[in-house]
């Protein structure tokens, strides 16, 4: 069956594989284009990126009523213990593991990782998910790096790039990223959110669709695609 996946706009996405749905980054509340609230999204898992509060973001109230079990880093792992979550998976980058959904693999993000309260994050990931035959990599926060190009030979279906600038990934440097990739799809992310990363995402788009072979869909919070 297709993935529905759905933009809720920064980095967070959910993603239902008709079993589970996977929450990435749950920054919703005090995010000035979040389409849901925090108490109306279902979660059988929660994947966190880095420790920044627009990535942690609502993971412990979501996950402390919907029970899901967080996905992280050893280290956030155990920040969130200290919150009173009790389901939790610590992996690092370069490792997976198996899940009933299926498998994610935490990728290289060069980025920052300190939690709200100042507490160390560890290193900052992105996810590449092997769901259903299909490839996702989901870059989170990240500048550009030349190792995209190794994720790229997994043969990816989906990336899901950030193109703000200022503090990740700005236009040009994800139009590189895509040429290192080579993913049959784009999704732009992490732009509008706040002043100082506004973007036009369908310039980009155009940029893309006419260097490289990738589709580009621009997504509006809320917004649904399948893959």
């Amino acid at each position: 069956m297709a993935l529905k996946i759905t933009w809720y706009s920064h980095a967070c996405f959910l993603i239902d594989t008709g079993d589970s749905n996977l929450l990435i980054d749950p920054f919703l509340t005090d995010n000035p284009l979040a389409p849901v609230q925090s108490d109306s999204v279902e979660a059988d898992y929660i994947l966190v990126s880095h420790g920044h509060g627009d990535h942690v973001g609502d993971t412990v109230p979501i996950a402390k009523r919907t029970g899901a079990t967080v996905i992280t880093n050893f280290e956030i792992q155990n920040w969130f213990v200290g919150q009173g979550l009790e389901n939790v998976h610590p992996q690092h980058i370069g490792g997976g593991f198996d899940y009933p959904w299926g498998r994610v693999k935490l990728t290289i993000a060069h980025h920052g990782s300190a939690l709200p309260d100042g507490s160390y994050g560890g290193n900052p990931c992105g996810f590449l998910f092997y769901i259903q035959g299909k490839k996702i990599y989901h870059a989170c926060d990240t500048g550009l790096f030349g190792d995209m190009k190794l994720i790229g030979e997994e043969g990816i279906d989906l990336a899901i790039l950030p193109i703000g600038d200022n503090f990740t990934m700005g236009p040009d440097d994800a139009l590189r990223a895509v040429k290192l990739i080579e993913p049959a799809r784009v999704v732009p992310i992490h732009y509008n959110t706040f002043d100082v990363i506004q973007q036009d995402p369908d310039a980009w788009a155009r940029r893309v669709e006419k260097e490289t072979a990738a589709r580009v869909t621009v997504m509006q919070p809320g917004d649904s695609i399948e893959i």
